[in-house]
């Protein structure tokens, strides 16, 4: 009795935890990323999994439960799909994947809600459900060396790359004790903790996703006030062609189109602009550009452009905070402790040493670190 109690317990933790994943997706990424769409829906697939193999959950009839299994048992359906959005960069969804996963939650429907009425054919779904589970995991982790290289290079692809494998492996096992005919009862607890794993994971990554959230100026040297400045273009030569057009794409936006100055621009807006993955980005960032992280990016244009204008003449009487709002930073306070950090001066001293006089090169001093 108590190893029930805990069971449900952690399963209603895992259902409130996929839900957070389902919020956070669609409130920050939904509207800029193809795979936020299905990653909220593998959530909520988790969460009805851990509700509908609940101990006690009622599955001897067609009735209120069959909405709670068919999302269920079509999980590794969307697993699949999940996947191959976000390593495959010509995925599209189809109407006939919509198909198939009606197909397969019909299998579990005819299993689970079946068995009382026809448990002839409740036993060959269960079969074919089985199957069909063990071949979309599988087929879920065969996307992964599409886009290895890349995703392996960031710990938010790592932890991508982890929570794949380790949901297939979950279905593959499960799958596996039905087939074998092990009852669910024997693994349910086990079932619950992989669903909670899962569950902590996904929400560390979607709520805190550490990479891209260190501020810019986190890294600044010693007291040198130097900025631990991105080393510019690297070594282009070990890039492929289409990373290399990407970059170019990426330069064109930042630079002729000042995508920078967007409010609220994201990593994940970002790549939608350029039509592809974020972790390709991310990694071209990091590896094609040397930038420390999308914060260091954005703010090396902003610094860049900021600069530019405190040492125009033309522009001596605009106030700082105008310059600070008009290349992109949200508020005075960040924008000065980054350009200390970059400068070692503040924005005013900056500005007084451009118009000192003629033995100041301003061109010099706003392209100076």
């Amino acid at each position: 009795m108590a190893l029930t109690a805990l069971d449900l317990g952690l399963r209603g933790a895992v259902v409130g935890l996929f839900l957070v994943v389902c919020a956070v997706l669609l409130l920050r990424t939904a509207a800029v990323h193809r795979a936020a769409h299905l990653g909220a829906a593998l959530g909520v697939a988790g969460a009805a999994y851990a509700i509908s193999t609940a101990p006690y959950f009622p599955l001897w009839s067609f009735g209120w439960s069959s909405p709670f299994i068919a999302l269920a048992m079509g999980s590794p359906v969307i697993l699949w799909l999940w996947a191959r959005a976000i390593f495959d960069e010509g995925f599209a969804l189809r109407p006939w994947h919509g198909a198939v996963w009606v197909l397969v939650a019909g299998l579990g429907l005819m299993t689970f809600n079946g068995s009382t009425n026809w448990p002839g054919l409740a036993a060959i779904c269960g079969r074919l459900l089985a199957l069909a589970s063990i071949g979309f995991a599988l087929l879920a982790v065969a996307q992964i060396p599409k886009g290895w290289r890349n995703a392996i290079a960031t710990p938010r692809g790592r932890l991508l790359v982890a929570l794949i494998v380790g949901i297939s492996v979950q279905i593959v096992l499960s799958a596996g004790a039905g087939l074998a005919a092990i009852p669910f009862r024997a693994i349910s607890l086990t079932v619950a903790l992989g669903l909670g794993t899962f569950g902590v994971l996904s929400v560390w990554m979607m709520v805190f996703d550490p990479p891209e959230n260190l501020p810019a100026v986190a890294a600044a040297g010693g007291g040198n006030g130097q900025a631990a400045r991105a080393p510019g273009p690297l070594a282009d030569a070990g890039l492929s062609a289409p990373d290399h057009a990407a970059l170019h794409r990426l330069r064109h936006l930042m630079a002729s189109e000042r995508s920078y100055r967007q409010e609220g621009l994201t990593i994940g807006v970002l790549a939608v602009r350029l039509g592809m993955p974020e972790y390709r980005l991310r990694t071209l960032i990091n590896d094609g550009l040397g930038h420390r992280n999308f914060n260091a990016f954005l703010n090396r244009y902003r610094l860049d452009e900021a600069k530019a204008a405190l040492a125009d003449r033309g522009q001596a009487e605009v106030p700082v905070l105008t310059i600070a709002l008009d290349a992109g930073f949200q508020s005075l306070a960040p924008f000065n402790r980054a350009f200390k950090a970059d400068t070692g001066l503040t924005p005013t001293e900056f500005r007084r040493r451009a118009a000192a006089g003629p033995t100041t090169d301003a061109a010099e001093i706003a392209s100076s670190n």
